[in-house]
């Protein structure tokens, strides 16, 4: 798999923000108090159970933004399967700093972990099928780049990142404007060359009106398997074919079999459940 993580630049903030809110006005008291300030050990992350690694970077900053000497060895890369007990990384070094970073590096992993899992679940369930699992933009605030990234890590793909590239015409765009055809109209006039335009639908009738129109794009939304294959036989190949609402693991392989190109689940980065992993001290 190629897998490009977010740039040390991007998630930073990110962890620098939530180990500070961990920190509060006066440190880790409780380590403080108990550990000895000389103290080293040796740790290792371990899946409690089966699933697909992502967020590692996240993790390491976390250890390294309080305390540079502490050593993060990966043992699974972002991307790859691990097996109930699996060891994802070793960490070693001072205990304290360890310790104190310690619930922020595993919320980020086992909730990015999570995302990443589910994302494979429904990637599994669908093979054979040219389609493809996409997310869409119902991310945690302020985690939509890493919550993106770690759909990529379970093998999905990534539908737009913001409101600003792509144009999605949704249902209310649409009653505002009057007709898809005036929607379309606006939204063309508007758009530069580069920018792909992508209308909702919820009926064959307002298909047929957006492949008159040329939309780039048709979502096809809380369809049944029965009508988006006739939607697919419509468009025809001209234009994108993408179903979106009621995809779980068990309706995916239905809907992937109607023939369209996308699969969008919002589900993936909003309630995804956390992987369970755990921080086991090495005697």
């Amino acid at each position: 798999m190629s897998l490009s993580p977010p740039p040390r630049v991007m998630i930073e903030p990110l962890v620098r923000a939530t180990l500070l809110e961990d920190l509060g006005r006066a440190g880790d008291l409780t380590t403080d108090a108990i550990v000895p300030l000389d103290l080293s050990v040796k740790c290792v992350f371990a899946a409690r159970q089966p699933g697909v690694v992502a967020g590692l970077d996240l993790a390491r900053l976390a250890f390294i933004l309080i305390d540079p000497a502490i050593a993060f060895i990966v043992e699974k890369e972002d991307g790859s399967p691990v097996a109930k007990g699996g060891i994802i990384a070793r960490v070693e070094g001072p205990a304290r700093g360890i310790l104190t970073a310690e619930r922020t590096a595993l919320n980020f992993l086992g909730h990015l972990s999570g995302i990443a899992t589910a994302t494979a679940s429904i990637v599994a369930a669908i093979t054979g099928t040219k389609a493809q699992v996409v997310c869409t933009r119902k991310t945690t605030p302020g985690l939509r780049a890493i919550e993106k990234y770690a759909v990529r890590a379970g093998g999905g793909g990534n539908h737009r990142f913001g409101l600003d590239d792509a144009v999605l015409i949704k249902d209310n765009h649409v009653a505002i404007a009057g007709s898809i055809t005036e929607a379309l109209r606006r939204a063309r006039a508007r758009a530069g060359h580069l920018v792909k335009i992508e209308i909702e639908v919820d009926t064959l009738a307002q298909l047929a009106e957006a492949l008159e129109q040329k939309a780039d794009a048709v979502l096809l939304d809380n369809m049944s398997p029965a009508m988006l294959t006739e939607a697919v036989k419509m468009v025809a190949g001209r234009a994108i074919t993408e179903a979106s609402g009621g995809i779980t693991l068990a309706t995916a392989p239905e809907i992937a079999a109607s023939g369209v190109d996308l699969m969008s689940a919002g589900w993936l980065t909003h309630s995804a459940a956390v992987l369970d992993i755990g921080l086991d001290f090495l005697e």
